[in-house]
Order: structure tokens, then sequence, then C-alpha cells
């Protein structure tokens, strides 16, 4: 078996392309999830067993946020869980590369999960603001219903797109440059929303922070809407 270092400098070398993802993807999810990958591959384990260890710890995350009162303690073993559980995400595509096992059914599951993470992830948020927190107004409440919503279609709709632009020839639009598009895409990324539950046991901190994500979530969404469109037309 190759050593360590081979196996994640083959891994490297299998990249999906860096271009249309945020800072946090390409800096740190890829590259966790690339010493995960090559860390289950040398002790063999498959795609699905990674998909099921993230599942695992981002689950397990979320039933605390809805559960447990916030505390200092609880925050940093949220957020370490939640992004343990997004790096294991990239992880297992990453293994199935490696291994040359991508299957249909693996991606499916993949995509699925994804889904089902991303509406927990803000019903949890309104659970936990139901029980837990002071808000200053009841309307505070819809914030998690909106952030869930704008996240749902933008995932929707990106995948989506992806999937009509496969079988028609459409050029590549004009953009920010590389760098920069990283950084604008940053607040929209998963592993922002992993980040801010750092905050969790500050409720005003978290409220605010939450809020802003919030914000730039339904900024992204009409601009991306828009975007994709006309890239369809």
């Amino acid at each position: 078996m190759p050593g360590f270092m081979d196996t994640f400098r083959q891994l490297t070398a299998a990249q999906k392309p860096a271009s249309g993802v945020s800072a946090y993807t390409l800096f740190v999810n890829r590259p966790a999830g690339r010493v995960l990958a090559t860390l289950a591959y040398r002790a063999g384990a498959t795609p699905h067993q990674l998909t099921v260890l993230g599942a695992l710890f981002t689950f397990s995350a979320l039933a605390a946020v809805a559960l447990v009162r916030p505390g200092p303690g609880l925050s940093v073993c949220v957020c370490a869980a939640l992004a343990v559980g997004f790096a294991l995400d990239a992880a297992d595509g990453q293994l199935a590369r490696a291994q040359r096992s991508g299957s249909t059914s693996g991606e499916w599951l993949d995509h699925v999960l994804d889904c089902c993470k991303l509406v927990t992830v803000h019903l949890v948020v309104l659970v936990s603001f139901y029980r837990f927190f002071t808000l200053p107004s009841p309307a505070f409440l819809l914030t998690p219903l909106l952030f869930e919503l704008a996240a749902v279609v933008i995932f929707f709709a990106g995948i989506l797109t992806e999937q009509l632009k496969r079988h028609r020839a459409v050029p590549a639009p004009s953009g920010p440059a590389p760098a920069l598009r990283c950084v604008l895409l940053l607040p929209v990324d998963y592993g922002a929303t992993c980040a801010s539950f750092l905050f969790l046991g500050s409720q005003h901190v978290f409220l605010a922070v939450y809020c802003a994500l919030l914000l730039a979530h339904l900024v992204f969404l009409a601009a991306f809407l828009v975007k994709w469109y006309r890239e369809l037309r």
C-alpha cells in the first residue's frame, strides 16, 4: 500500500476544480477532507462509511442545539462537530475518486443527506430560539425559516442548473476574478454557517451573526437565480 503522503498527493491530483467555491471550502474544508480521505483510504474504509460517519457528527451536533441550553462548552462542541461532519462530506467524494468507486447511489445519498442537513440546521435554530433565547421580538422566530428557504433554494437551483448544463453547450459566463469570487462566496458557504455556532453561547452575538448570514443568503439568492436563469436561456 502506498504511504500516507503518496496517497495524499494522489487525492490532491484528483481534486474538483477550484472555480465557483468559497475560500472556506477551498482552503479549509477540502484540505481537511483530503486528510480524512487519506486516513480512510489507508484504513480500507468506503465512501458510504464516511458519508454515514459525517451524518452522525452533523446530526448529533444539531440535536444538541435543539435539546441543550446554549453555553460556551456546547458552542465549541457543536461548531467542531459540524466542521468535522462537513469535512467528512468532502472526504467521501475524494475517497470515491481515489478508489474509483464512485456510484450514482453514493452521489444520491450524499445529496439527500446534504438537503436534510440544510433543512435541519435551521429547524434546530428555530427550536433553540423558542426554548432558550430572549429575542427582541417574536418576529425573529421567522429568521430560521427564511434562512432555510434561501439555503434550500440555492442548493436545489444550483444542482438543477448544473444538471441542465450537462445537456447543453452553455458557455462559461464572465465574472469576478477567482480570488475575489472565493471571498465573495464565503457568507453563503455552509462552513460559515457551521462557524456561526461558535457564538451560540452568546445570544446577542449569535443572533447578529445569524441574521447577517441570512441577509447574505437572501442577496445571493436573488443574484444566483438571475445569473443561472440567464445562463440557461
